[in-house]
């Protein structure tokens, strides 16, 4: 019987291997599929905040008196209005999971109190708008940095990636929005050539916040020349700030110079947090035992 016994124990463990590979094969599918469309969901929102935050700095320069603006507001709605599009499918792919980090439900309720800000818009004042826009770009933070934990940490498996993870879903978003906040108070200081004492302790919060928050960024591995790139981006608006703007009684700062200067360091923020979406995908995921080594991504 041995001569039977043996060729039927070999198939039997060369059934059992091909299976285990079969299944190790799907999970790196699974797995990559997962990635995938979990960047996909948090590049479609990080665009959303992107151009929200541009439309909430025109709105301080239009509704402080600069009319130039006006058509460029109607230009950014639409785009808006087309990013609300792509996250369709996010949303929908969320509803299927047992703890949804968004919803079609929320992304319609978002979408609505937008359009709501749109019909209000030219009745608010600077400060009105600017707390608006705030709210809704808070919510789409709170998405983003959700979607960070629950959908792509569990994929990468060491703390570096994980820090790089926090970074590029949760701190450089937050440091990028400082930014914009402070953008869109500095344009209305631009704007009237004043600066109320209001705006004035907003604008130092905001400035000593982004700065905390790039040094908190810069905890993780940020040695890159798009990271010098930021870092002297930001350090130049703060100077700005602080030296032409807060300091002086005379602002002589005007607004495409604080426009082209504060945009200058959000975009940077921005192009630091597509070159995290990238090593996620590259650094983080070679050396894994999950994924293929330089598997590629077009971020």
């Amino acid at each position: 019987m041995e001569w039977i016994f043996y060729p039927m124990l070999g198939a039997a463990v060369l059934i059992a291997g091909l299976s285990l590979l079969l299944q190790r094969r799907r999970r790196w599918v699974d797995s990559g599929r997962s990635l995938d469309n979990s960047l996909a969901g948090c590049r479609s929102l990080l665009a959303l905040t992107a151009h929200f935050q541009q439309h909430r700095g025109m709105s301080s320069a239009w509704l402080s008196g600069d009319r130039s603006f006006a058509s460029k507001l109607d230009s950014k709605a639409r785009e808006i209005d087309a990013l609300f599009q792509s996250l369709r499918p996010v949303a929908r792919s969320e509803s299927d999971k047992p703890h949804p980090c968004l919803t079609p439900n929320d992304l319609s309720l978002l979408q609505r109190r937008w359009q709501e800000l749109r019909e209000k818009l030219a009745g608010l004042s600077v400060e009105q708008s600017i707390a608006e826009h705030s709210r809704l770009i808070e919510q789409l933070l709170q998405w983003l940095s959700a979607l960070g934990e629950a959908r792509l940490e569990p994929l990468v498996g060491d703390r570096g990636a994980r820090g790089m993870v926090r970074n590029y879903a949760s701190r450089l978003p937050a440091l990028a929005e400082c930014l914009g906040q402070a953008r869109a108070v500095g344009l209305s200081v631009v704007t009237r050539k004043a600066c109320s004492a209001v705006a004035r302790v907003r604008l130092m919060f905001l400035i000593a916040r982004a700065e905390a928050l790039l040094k908190q960024a810069a905890e993780g591995d940020m040695r890159s020349a798009q990271a010098a790139g930021a870092r002297l981006a930001v350090q130049q608006m703060a100077e700005l700030v602080r030296t032409r703007m807060l300091v002086s009684s005379e602002i002589s700062v005007t607004v495409p110079e604080y426009f082209a200067g504060a945009t200058l360091a959000v975009d940077a923020v921005f192009g630091l947090i597509d070159e995290c979406g990238r090593q996620l995908v590259g650094d983080g995921w070679s050396g894994q035992s999950g994924r293929p080594a330089g598997y590629a991504h077009s971020f």
